[in-house]
């Protein structure tokens, strides 16, 4: 296969500088000469295996994670292909290096890291140059992918700031990783509002604006600012919101999701794989979404995401009511069952919706302030579904899953709670507790527990990576001018099709993290031929030309062939 062409106009320091455009040693000899490069590299030239072989026995003698995360870092900005290709070679072992849970790591300890920008920095206190310094940011760039953060509630560690820059590049690199776009398309951005980390705010190193977080009015018009900058500028691109605070992740996307293809991992993309996993879960029991009883411990964005996306599935598969879909729903926050009588400061407004009825719940015990906890709701439930996003480790005791099991035969278990150590059951106990009964899948990976057969069961890990970077390309590959809830139901029903346990029901829930980009392809594909079918995207082709534009768009990190641009080069 001929190696792809590209005219560059760098030369000499200036193209070994640029890490979309160097290659180091891997420049060839005519490439050298072309370029001024032949006294500035040594003699030899080497292959991309070769250059992974060095690279990757650099990378083995860090010792710890972090440090392993330092050197992954310093390689991306020297060389865009060598880092996504060693990636890409060795994608079960450093996804947890330069994402969660060692990325968690690195953003807390930002400003003490700092060695270089990431992207774009968006200060509140400059928003009148914000549109100057987005364009200078983006001049020149076609951009398919934009994450931005606040930074309020980064990876399970909180309010770290400026430091959020680093959670919007780590998502910007598993959308090329594994989903396949082209990382000079993608922007990852910064909204720094402030921070109420008092650390921070204490720390003379600290990089970013050292005030309290804005909030209110003053917030919204400077998030906006920047939304219809998006708009103006990158009309088909897709805008991925990323660890904003539960106070505002529901309702940003709630404004914006209807005017721009918008998307929210912590909502959306955690109810899209989890639906999937429910989903192959009910392909094993032989029933449907909405035959199940559903309790959702733990309602913050991600709880609430669930339960909305699971929701939405049931009325869209099954074609029950809102209403009635959402009386399966029984959420449990830090105050216990969500339900009316409980005062207002104990209820968020985004959960008002799935309160249950005091009559429902009349003669149930009660604790001193009048809160029901999860054993009880289960005894009077008896749910077929079980969800855990509220980061209490151990809250699925055996007396709680026992009562579940009592109460349907393959009872289905998700403990999806980050990192491992807050899971709210060890899925070898909840194995063991059910007989073997239980469907399970985690958030975090865990090694199989035995079936009373003796023989391995694999524990599905309900990994977000596993569906958001194909929602976003076949929205990007559609130009849609919206994500849809029909949209992410597609994606998540292919995700849930290629579950092993369909073949096997004693097989994992999803497909193994090590296919990644082989079924975010497929997911890509589902989900750019449900924008064609609702009108929604802007393309000439028809859905039966997904898979060929979809798979002919793909990014992959292989060097390509250079030709010096006479034109536009230095001389």
């Amino acid at each position: 296969m001929p190696l792809t062409q590209f005219r560059v106009a760098l030369r000499g320091d200036a193209l070994l500088n640029s890490p979309r455009f160097n290659k180091g040693t891997a420049f060839t000899l005519a490439e050298r000469k072309a370029f001024g490069l032949t006294g500035r590299l040594p003699s030899r030239v080497n292959t991309l295996d070769e250059q992974c072989e060095r690279a990757y026995a650099q990378l083995e003698i860090r010792d710890s994670p972090i440090h392993k995360n330092s050197f992954l870092q310093s390689l991306k900005s020297q060389n865009i292909v060598l880092y996504y290709t060693i990636l890409a070679r060795n994608l079960r072992e450093l996804i947890p290096i330069i994402y969660t849970p060692t990325e968690a790591e690195a953003i807390s300890d930002y400003s003490h890291l700092f060695r270089r920008s990431e992207g774009l920095y968006l200060t509140l206190p400059n928003q009148e140059t914000m549109e100057e310094d987005f364009l200078e940011q983006t001049k020149g760039r076609d951009i398919d992918l934009v994450v931005c953060s606040d930074a309020e509630a980064i990876l399970g560690i909180g309010d770290q700031g400026v430091g959020g820059i680093g959670i919007s590049s780590a998502k910007s690199v598993i959308y090329s990783l594994i989903g396949g776009i082209n990382p000079a398309q993608s922007l990852p951005v910064v909204l720094d509002v402030g921070t109420d980390n008092e650390d921070l705010l204490k720390d003379h190193l600290y990089v970013g604006w050292q005030n309290n977080r804005v909030r209110g009015e003053e917030y919204d018009k400077f998030v906006d600012k920047f939304v219809q900058l998006v708009r103006k500028y990158f009309p088909h691109s897709l805008l991925h919101f990323e660890d904003f605070g539960v106070t505002n992740a529901h309702r940003l996307l709630r404004r914006y999701k209807d005017t721009h293809a918008i998307f929210n991992d912590d909502i959306q993309g955690t109810g899209a794989v989890t639906l999937s996993c429910v989903m192959a879960a009910v392909g094993v029991t032989k029933s449907r979404l909405a035959d199940q009883r559903y309790i959702i411990f733990g309602s913050g964005s991600a709880g609430l995401g669930i339960a909305r996306q699971l929701r939405d599935a049931i009325v869209s598969t099954d074609g029950l009511s809102v209403e009635e879909a959402t009386s399966l729903f029984y959420l449990i926050d830090r105050y216990g069952l969500i339900k009316q009588s409980l005062s207002g400061d104990k209820v968020r407004e985004d959960q008002q919706a799935w309160a249950r009825s005091d009559e429902e719940w009349a003669g149930v015990k009660e604790n001193g302030n009048g809160e029901i906890g999860l054993l009880e709701v289960v005894k009077k439930v008896k749910p077929t579904v079980l969800i855990g996003t509220s980061t209490h480790a151990g809250a699925f005791t055996r007396e709680v899953v026992e009562a579940m099991a009592e109460g349907c035969d393959r009872p289905i278990i998700l403990p999806l709670s980050n990192p491992s150590k807050l899971v709210e059951i060890n899925p070898k106990d909840a194995n063991d507790w059910t007989h073997g009964k239980a469907l399970l899948a985690t958030g975090s990976p865990f090694p199989p527990a035995k079936m009373p057969n003796g023989r391995d069961y694999i524990i599905a890990e309900c990994n977000n990576a596993l569906i958001y970077p194909g929602l976003g390309f076949g929205a990007i590959i559609s130009k849609s001018r919206r994500m849809t809830d029909t949209m992410i139901i597609a994606g998540a029903r292919k995700l849930a099709s290629l579950a092993p346990a369909l073949k096997d029901p004693d097989d994992a829930l999803l497909p193994d993290f090590a296919d990644a980009p082989e079924v975010n392809l497929e997911v890509a594909i589902a989900v750019a031929e449900q924008a064609i079918e609702e009108g929604i995207a802007d393309v000439s082709w028809t859905k039966e030309h997904a898979r060929e534009r979809v798979t002919k768009a793909l990014w992959r990190p292989l060097y390509g062939e250079y030709i010096f641009d006479e034109a536009n080069g230095m001389k």
